[in-house]
């Protein structure tokens, strides 16, 4: 089938909507429709210097039109949230923990489905999608059913797509690997979709100390608005001013923005036992950290997805959100999928704290 596609033709160039051509789904794999996709920084960034040309998008939110025939669970007219894929079939996967797949970078990074191929085509030639289990900057998408999300029919398919990603990481990263116990202290670098999505988990989790660090004021005003204790303005003085908040040093920190002078602070930030949870894909290749940093029981650990299952934890946030207790909502900025440029810009600038596709 025809479809419109947002195609990166060149790494660093901007999204250009091209028809392209999909094929049909697969025994195991599932064709959405989609109603709306949220743009991560995951896609900002591998667009930079993924191999052209390419369609990203991983936050898509749409209605089943098709499944194949070896899909359980999932059918035509379900309204799904999309994630993530896993093989399914290694320890992490079968312990509860697809985000840590032996073959996640193979299967969600690769550009191709396992035996190499494409279900997206331009002008007779496969090129790359499935990222991240989607490629869902497009009208409709091919998915693997373990991408997939069954989510109730009354939730809102534009606001759900991110729910699939950033909302899930952040949430996740808090309320499933961190753990904090009612009274903790947490401090949170970045104020983006990710770290608003962590301070509502933080508020979830009765934290009374949530120290929030963006070098921008008004996500800073945002996070305030939303629960945070602190709003600290980033840069030389942050480290002194988080010092002053929690002088035996923070219980908990978060880091979102894959900056290594950030993590660093971030770390320096701890009390003794203290643990950082390193979520941000950003343009630090390398961690450094003075020993001092780590000798006092300090740990620093990693986070893909929230740690969570997508099929269990999304519809979790979902009702979270429809109880009034994860208004992430305030934070999501509309845009038609014909202005992704706009919405680009937005995302980038941290005018819109998640942009969000509508089709």
């Amino acid at each position: 089938m025809r479809v419109t596609a947002a195609v990166l033709d060149r790494p660093g160039e901007p999204f250009v909507l091209r028809d392209v051509e999909l094929g049909p789904p697969r025994p195991e794999e599932v064709l959405v429709r989609l109603s709306a996709v949220g743009i991560c920084a995951t896609d900002l960034e591998f667009a930079t210097f993924f191999e052209a040309p390419a369609v990203f998008g991983h936050e898509g939110a749409g209605i089943v039109e098709r499944v194949g025939d070896q899909v359980t669970g999932i059918a035509p007219g379900d309204h799904v949230a999309l994630s993530f894929t896993s093989c399914g079939h290694c320890r992490p996967c079968l312990t509860g923990s697809p985000g840590y797949c032996t073959r996640f970078d193979a299967l969600n990074f690769s550009g191709r489905r396992p035996d190499g191929t494409s279900a997206v085509s331009m002008a007779g030639t496969e090129i790359n999608a499935h990222f991240l289990g989607q490629s869902s900057f497009a009208d409709h998408v091919i998915a693997p059913a373990r991408a997939v999300v069954p989510i109730p029919k009354d939730a809102d398919l534009t606001l759900a797509g991110p729910f699939g990603c950033g909302f899930q990481t952040g949430a996740g990263g808090v309320l499933n690997v961190l753990r904090p116990s009612p009274g903790s202290s947490i401090a949170i670098f970045g104020a983006g979709a990710v770290g608003v999505s962590s301070i509502l988990a933080a508020v979830l989790s009765g934290c009374t100390t949530i120290a929030v660090v963006d070098l921008n004021a008004e996500r800073l005003a945002t996070a305030r608005s939303l629960g945070a204790t602190h709003g600290v303005a980033g840069g030389t003085g942050a480290a002194r001013e988080l010092s002053s908040i929690a002088p035996d040093g923070f219980d908990f920190a978060v880091d979102t923005t894959g900056r290594a002078d950030v993590l660093r602070t971030a770390v320096e930030a701890l009390g003794p036992l203290g643990t950082c949870g390193v979520i941000g894909v950003g343009p630090s290749e390398e961690m450094i950290f003075d020993w001092r940093s780590v000798l006092n029981g300090r740990t620093i650990t990693g986070i893909i997805g929230g740690g969570a299952v997508p099929q269990v934890f999304v519809p979790e946030l979902l009702a979270l959100h429809a109880a009034g207790r994860f208004p992430v909502h305030e934070i999501v900025t509309h845009f038609p999928f014909e202005r992704i440029g706009e919405a680009v810009d937005a995302a980038r600038s941290g005018t819109a704290g998640k942009a969000v596709l509508t089709f």
